[in-house]
């Protein structure tokens, strides 16, 4: 990869790890006064389990078992069986990760219903969730982890995907819903166990997870991956490793520290896909990359700093305090196709560098209290969530010569930058964002069949916008916010679980930390969700969920298909749809993970213009968005240390933007996988996606940015313990 145009303005080590030292320095000397050696481990009191101080700890009786969750923290900030919820959640836990060999966050949501990935400019994760894209919904422990980079599933316990506006839980954004990461804490007992995974296109991966104890208050646990991959796509390369400690600390029964920090780094590839001809991706051999991949890379690097304190005031009364602090240092450049193929078989080719330093600092201060008002039990949560960013914005412009594109043969599309530098209309800006959110929550056991979850959010998020270009043009918003949530759960029985719920979101015009003169004054967009869903245990060990739901997103922002660096409204929009999950054990050597979504995503209404005149009229079908999409994922043991897995992944066409002009086909995808036991602590998986080689198109970040499928792809991964 060629060094990029950009200079770092900062580094996390220069910058970010020195604003922590004097904090770690202080907790640390704090709590180890506190956690001298002989005080009780993880006591709890069994009469309140439910907001009792414990180690967060894998048990038999966790929140996960197999394929098959039963709990969440996330949801709604307390510790909550998922029956007991009335919104539809899906989680994707550690052993499905394992068992699929999952290295990312769009293979996670493959097996999800009603979701779907983005490709991001190929340079971040951007889910769309229940036909809402966005890259600010993304979470670790409950905490915002808003920035535009890839994650790695390396540190991860399980993924929480909730569907639905989830503005009283987490604020701005979380329209179509939010991605939650879980990541991997201390485990009540000693564990040491790696993995080595060699495969097709040079793939070379290796993991580690180490956890103990330093003394009976003291535990540990260490997550590491290094990877070196090449990929099926031309010059396509990919360089990664992460490292992060945690540790957690008893200093007494009733109070319980936790301590993590991570450093990530990810070198990789940009690719932005293929463009389209006449309406349908062009018919190019699948490694062909357009552009050119040695001025096409991308440079991330994150530190995170992240503490938690939770004390039992009392048998029924909790307090909590979380803070998180991360630094991400972003360089990505992009050469790539800006237009479909033409009728003489030209291909224009554009380039442009971004760099961002972000820099977010967020702290919840909560208290959970177990009260009974009659015969009406409540679970009340009270929170004060306070939160800063700062985010500094560079971009340039490739020239090719004297052109800021080149038209080149799309059978060979290769086009090289001669000089990077900024144009008037280049981002070079800073900007700040500070957040102050109050929000209460009651979980209401009425009498044994009946349930109520009651909530309501108040935030105020403002941002400003520093502009150092020529024009100069600085600019500010604050939105002030209501969010409510309302859901009614019934439960005639142990095994069965009926809801109906209400929830609101509000996206406003900066919640991406980017203002232009053109949103700066606009109203929130406003996402409102109502759903009725099922939650029924087949089985002790085998759970299926139903959800039928209409999401109305109002005052919609939408890119201009015309021109990518202008947002218009296209007035409201609406997904109308079902969902089904089914997840656990059919039988005992048989474990499943299967969905299905029928989804409506369109716009209703558009504004900017008549119905057929506006930038995106009413009618127009939400991109990326599946009519129907299936996934069945199997596992089977057999008998001397076999087992095997067989899955299937099918989606309905859909169309590559809101101009409707380029459809995506529909596509069905087989995967496989054969595991060999050789004893209880080694494993050895061969796993193989795209198990047929089907030849389709997995995403689209635009009509001519088309992200071509993996072909067949051999992995092989020895697991063991020590």
């Amino acid at each position: 990869m060629t060094q990029m145009a950009h200079r770092r303005v900062l580094r996390p080590t220069a910058a970010f790890v020195p604003r922590l030292r004097p904090l770690t320095a202080l907790m640390l000397a704090a709590l180890a006064q506190l956690a001298q050696p002989g005080l009780a481990y993880g006591a709890e009191d069994s009469s309140l389990p439910d907001i009792t101080v414990r180690a967060q700890t894998e048990r038999a009786d966790g929140p996960v078992q197999g394929y098959r969750a039963t709990r969440s923290s996330t949801v709604t900030k307390t510790d909550t069986p998922l029956r007991d919820v009335p919104q539809s959640v899906q989680v994707v836990p550690e052993s499905l990760v394992k068992d699929q060999g999952m290295t990312s966050m769009a293979q996670v949501l493959r097996y999800v219903p009603g979701a779907s990935m983005n490709p991001g400019e190929g340079g971040r994760d951007q889910p769309v969730l229940r036909g809402i894209s966005s890259t600010s919904d993304l979470y670790v422990d409950g905490v915002r982890d808003d920035a535009l980079y890839f994650r790695d599933p390396y540190n991860t316990e399980r993924f929480e995907i909730l569907k639905g506006s989830s503005g009283m839980t987490f604020g701005r954004g979380g329209a179509g819903g939010i991605v939650n990461r879980v990541t991997k804490k201390p485990l009540d007992t000693p564990a040491r166990r790696a993995e080595l995974t060699v495969g097709s296109y040079d793939t070379k991966r290796a993991t580690a997870d180490l956890s103990g104890r330093l003394s009976d208050s003291v535990a540990y646990r260490l997550n590491a991956v290094v990877e070196d991959s090449g990929g099926f796509r031309e010059g396509y390369q990919l360089k990664r490793h992460g490292i992060n400690p945690v540790v957690e600390l008893f200093p007494s029964d009733d109070t319980s520290v936790l301590l993590s920090y991570e450093h990530f780094d990810d070198k990789r590839t940009v690719d932005r896909g293929i463009p389209s001809r006449n309406g349908t991706p062009y018919d190019t051999p699948r490694a062909t990359f357009f552009g050119n991949p040695d001025q096409s890379p991308s440079d991330v690097s994150v530190d995170a700093f992240a503490a938690k304190i939770e004390h039992s005031l009392a048998p029924n009364l909790t307090v909590r305090n979380t803070f998180h602090a991360t630094h991400y240092d972003t360089l990505r450049q992009n050469v790539q196709p800006n237009s479909s193929v033409n009728n003489a078989g030209k291909v224009s080719i554009s380039a442009y560098s971004q760099a961002n330093q972000r820099s977010n600092y967020f702290n919840q201060s909560e208290l959970e209290s177990r009260l009974r008002t009659g015969s009406v039990e409540h679970l009340v949560l009270a929170g004060l969530e306070l939160g800063h960013q700062d985010s500094d914005n560079t971009r340039l412009t490739g020239y090719f010569g004297t052109s800021t594109s080149s038209l080149v043969d799309a059978t060979a599309p290769r086009a090289t930058v001669n000089q990077w530098k900024a144009q008037a209309s280049d981002t070079n800006n800073s900007t700040t964002a500070n957040i102050a959110a109050l929000y209460a929550q009651d979980q209401i056991s009425l009498i044994p069949q009946w349930k109520a979850v009651l909530g309501v959010r108040y935030d105020r998020y403002s941002v400003g916008i520093d502009d150092r270009n020529a024009a100069n043009v600085d600019l500010a918003h604050t939105d002030r916010e209501f969010s409510p949530r309302a859901g009614l759960v019934y439960q005639p029985n142990a095994s069965s679980s009926y809801y109906a719920s209400y929830s609101y979101a509000f996206l406003p015009s900066g919640e991406t930390l980017s203002l232009s003169a053109s949103n700066a004054d606009l109203a929130p967009e406003k996402a409102k969700n109502w759903e009725i869903g099922g939650k029924w245990d087949i089985t002790p060990v085998l759970s299926a969920t139903a959800a039928v739901f209409r999401l109305d997103r109002a005052n919609v922002k939408s890119k201009d298909p015309n021109d990518s660096t202008r947002l218009q409204l296209s007035g409201l929009q609406r997904t109308e749809g079902i969902e089904l999950g089914l997840q656990g054990q059919m039988t005992r050597d048989w474990q499943v993970y299967a969905g299905y979504a029928n989804l409506d995503a369109r716009v209703v209404k558009a504004t900017g213009g008549s119905a057929t005149s506006a930038a995106v009229p009413a009618g127009t079908t939400v991109p990326l968005v599946p009519k129907n999409a299936v996934s069945l994922w199997n596992r089977v043991d057999v008998a001397g240390g076999w087992a095997f897995g067989l899955g299937v992944v099918y989606q309905s066409s859909v169309y590559a933007s809101t101009s409707n002009a380029v459809t995506l086909p529909a596509f069905a995808r087989t995967d496989g996988a054969v595991y060999y036991q050789f004893d209880k602590k080694t494993r050895l998986s061969l796993n193989v996606e795209n198990l047929l080689d089907k030849h389709y198109y997995a995403t689209a970040g635009g009509d001519n940015n088309i992200i071509v499928g993996t072909p067949r792809n051999v992995r092989l991964t020895l697991a063991t313990a020590f």
